[in-house]
């Protein structure tokens, strides 16, 4: 399996013996597991995937390249005899999802159990080797933002005046899920008029107004893999600081799409979108990063924001979403999700981006 291959040889590098892996995506990607709860095990000689009762079935029939371990109890209780009985002598964990809690008690246990082996924390181990997608991801991906765009010209034919945020997202879901996403990758966001200033505002009783922003963000997940997709509209005619400020976000997010480049960094991408705003008078309105990657996860690396020293390659997915917010009047975002091939970006997601 060259998921593992690939993480074997990073092991070595980092001189470790094993890896304990608890986050769940990385768990899925490794081992095809999808359940809720376990922990892989995984060394030079061995991949072991710990579950409980629950999930026994399911994981010999998804983790095909792992012994399976019935385990019961917490991780302390069985851990440390599995890493003893294998001679290990150096297992990184990952320090950015298990639980100080968890991981203070299973110091103790290895402490009281005299047992010889260290725990390394590490970080983004597995997430790196997740950065550049395969063949069968990207098909994921690109069918889950066909779904996306399918969602927005769908919202384009209902969004009305009279209509409220929520009743505007739950169409939304509904038609998402009817057309065959999974489980959204993360709450859709309609916010309008003032509302719209909020970047991560929750839908509310709020009713849309004609001549308002509205802006709608929303994905779908196919097979684990998800899109994220943004634009903003306007019920009826907008005033005038509404096209104004449209047209300097879409100026600045098309700036980005047409000269963003492998082997740049997260800050340089990010400031070849914001340079566009910031000399339109804006740059304190724009307030979060030009976009994150996008994966098993709605939101995972690369990071392309200010002073991110995340590099991009051809494979890589991630959004390109510029956004100005405008308390007390409201805001305006525009997002893609896009691949970089060919030293050049690729945008996967295609819905219109006229502003009614």
């Amino acid at each position: 399996m060259k998921r593992l291959e690939r993480l074997r040889q990073l092991l070595e590098h980092q001189e470790l013996d094993a890896i304990l892996v608890s986050h769940t995506e990385n768990r899925r990607y490794l081992s095809g597991f999808t359940g809720s709860t376990g922990w892989l095990l995984i060394s030079q000689k061995h991949a072991f995937l710990a579950a409980d009762f629950r999930y026994i079935e399911q994981s010999k029939r998804e983790a095909v390249d792992f012994e399976i371990v019935n385990i019961k109890g917490d991780l302390p209780i069985w851990l440390p005899k599995l890493i003893s009985e294998l001679r290990l002598k150096k297992v990184g964990v990952e320090a950015d999802h298990i639980p100080f809690i968890v991981y203070d008690r299973l110091c103790n246990e290895i402490n009281n159990g005299n047992h010889q082996f260290q725990l390394i924390p590490t970080t983004n181990l597995v997430q790196s080797l997740r950065n550049v997608k395969e063949a069968g991801e990207l098909e994921c991906i690109i069918k889950a933002a066909n779904l996306a765009d399918a969602a927005f010209e769908y919202a384009a034919s209902i969004i009305r005046s009279g209509i409220t945020e929520r009743e505007l997202a739950w169409e939304l879901e509904s038609f998402l899920r009817e057309k065959g996403s999974e489980t959204l990758p993360f709450e859709i966001i309609v916010a309008s008029g003032a509302n719209s200033a909020l970047p991560h505002a929750r839908p509310s009783e709020q009713v849309i107004c004609d001549g308002e922003p509205v802006v709608i963000d929303l994905g779908a997940r196919v097979n684990g893999y998800c899109s994220d997709l943004s634009r903003t509209f306007c019920v009826g005619k907008g005033d005038k600081t509404f096209y104004k400020i449209y047209d300097i976000v879409l100026g600045s997010q098309l700036t980005a799409l047409a000269t963003i480049r492998a082997g740049m960094s997260g800050d340089q991408a990010d400031k070849l979108s914001r340079t566009v705003i910031e000399q339109a008078g804006f740059g304190e309105s724009f307030g979060h990063g030009l976009g994150h990657g996008v994966g098993l996860q709605a939101h995972e690396s690369p990071r392309i924001a200010p002073n991110s020293i995340d590099l991009l390659s051809d494979g890589m997915v991630f959004t390109v979403e510029p956004g100005i917010y405008v308390t007390g009047w409201g805001g305006v975002r525009i997002e893609d999700t896009v691949m970089l091939e060919d030293n050049r970006v690729k945008i996967l997601t295609k819905a219109n981006k006229t502003t009614t």
